[in-house]
C-alpha cells in the first residue's frame, strides 16, 4: 500500500512534467520518456528523497546494488537507512550481515541517527546476522570424508546463514558489509568472478532487494575512484552507487554518483549530499560541476 501510494505518486509528477512539455514541437527529455516507459516495473525505494528521484522512483525490486567508497564516506549509513525506512516507512523486514563490525559496536552507532535496531529486533523485523567468524576458519573444513577448502566452505556458510536469517523474518531487504572480507580470499580472477556471481544469485534467490558495500582504492591526489579493487564487482552488481569525498575549489564535499543501475534511466551526474543527524541527504537538484 505505500509502496502503491509512492509510485502513484512519482508516476503523476513524471506524466505532469512530460505534459508540461510541448511533446509535438520539441524533443522530451530522455530521462522523461525513459521514466515514463518504466515506471509500470515494481520498483523499491531506498526512502532517501533526492536519491529516489535520481533513481527514477528507486531500485529495481529484487536487484542487488553495490555502494562504493572510501572511508567515512557513509556506506554503512545509507545501507541501514534503506533498511530502516524499509521497516518504518514501507513494511518490509530486513537482514543486516556484518562480515566486519560487531553487533555492538554497529547497533551502538546506528543509534546515533535515531535508529534503534534492538527495538525491530525485538520485533522481529530486524536480523543482524555476524558472519566475521566465517573469515576465521581453518584452511580445510572436513564435513564427513569431504574435505572442503576455506574460501568455498566461508562462501557456503555465508549463504546458508543469510537464506536462514531471511527466512526467519520474510525479510524483502538484505544488505551485506562488506563484501570485500569475503572476497579478498580469492586471489585469482576467475575464482572471485565466481565468487561474486555465487553471491549474487544468493541474494536474487531470497527475492529480496539487496546492497552490498565495498570499498573504493584511493587514487593519486586523494580522490576515490573505481578501481581495480572493486571493478569486477562494479561489473557483476546490476547497480552502482559511488560515495566519494572530492576537493572543489578549496572545499572538501561529499560527492554521490550513480555509474549504472539497469532498466532504470538514471541521472548519472554526481550530485552533493550530507552525513547528518538523522541519516545521509541528498540533493538531487545540485551538481557539483
Amino acid at each position: 500500500m505505500y509502496r502503491l501510494r509512492f509510485h502513484q505518486q512519482w508516476l503523476s509528477t513524471v506524466r505532469n512534467e512530460i505534459a508540461a512539455k510541448d511533446i509535438s514541437h520539441e524533443r522530451p527529455d530522455f530521462w522523461l520518456i525513459g521514466a515514463y516507459l518504466l515506471s509500470t516495473s515494481e520498483r523499491t525505494p531506498i526512502g532517501i528523497a533526492g536519491l529516489d528521484e535520481i533513481l527514477t522512483g528507486g531500485i529495481p525490486t529484487g536487484r542487488v546494488v553495490l555502494v562504493a567508497g572510501g572511508p567515512g564516506t557513509g556506506k554503512t549509513i545509507l545501507s541501514t537507512q534503506f533498511l530502516v525506512n524499509g521497516i518504518r516507512m514501507y513494511r518490509e523486514n530486513a537482514v543486516f550481515v556484518s562480515l566486519d563490525e560487531n553487533k555492538q559496536h554497529y547497533f551502538a552507532e546506528m543509534t546515533k541517527f535515531g535508529w534503534d535496531l534492538a527495538e525491530f529486533e525485538e520485533q522481529r523485523k530486524f536480523v543482524f546476522v555476524d558472519a566475521s567468524p566465517i573469515r576465521n576458519v581453518p584452511g580445510e573444513v572436513r564435513i564427513g570424508k569431504i574435505a572442503i577448502g576455506k574460501r568455498d566452505f566461508s562462501m557456503l556458510s555465508l549463504i546458508e546463514t543469510m537464506a536462514s536469517a531471511v527466512k526467519g523474518v520474510e525479510a524483502r531487504r538484505i544488505v551485506i558489509d562488506p563484501i570485500g572480507a569475503l572476497t579478498f580470499q580469492y586471489p585469482e580472477l576467475f575464482q572471485r568472478r565466481n565468487a561474486v556471481l555465487d553471491l549474487t544469485e544468493a541474494l536474487m534467490g531470497t527475492g529480496a532487494t539487496c546492497m552490498m558495500n565495498s570499498e573504493l582504492r584511493r587514487a593519486t591526489g586523494g580522490e576515490a575512484d573505481l578501481g581495480s579493487e572493486v571493478q569486477l564487482e562494479e561489473y557483476l552488481a546490476h547497480g552502482v552507487i559511488v560515495l566519494q569525498t572530492r576537493q572543489i575549489g578549496r572545499s572538501l564535499v561529499r560527492v554521490l554518483l550513480v555509474e549504472k543501475v539497469r532498466v532504470t534511466p538514471v541521472d548519472v551526474q554526481p550530485h552533493p549530499y550530507k552525513i547528518t543527524g538523522t541519516g545521509i541527504e541528498v540533493y538531487s537538484k545540485e551538481s557539483i560541476f
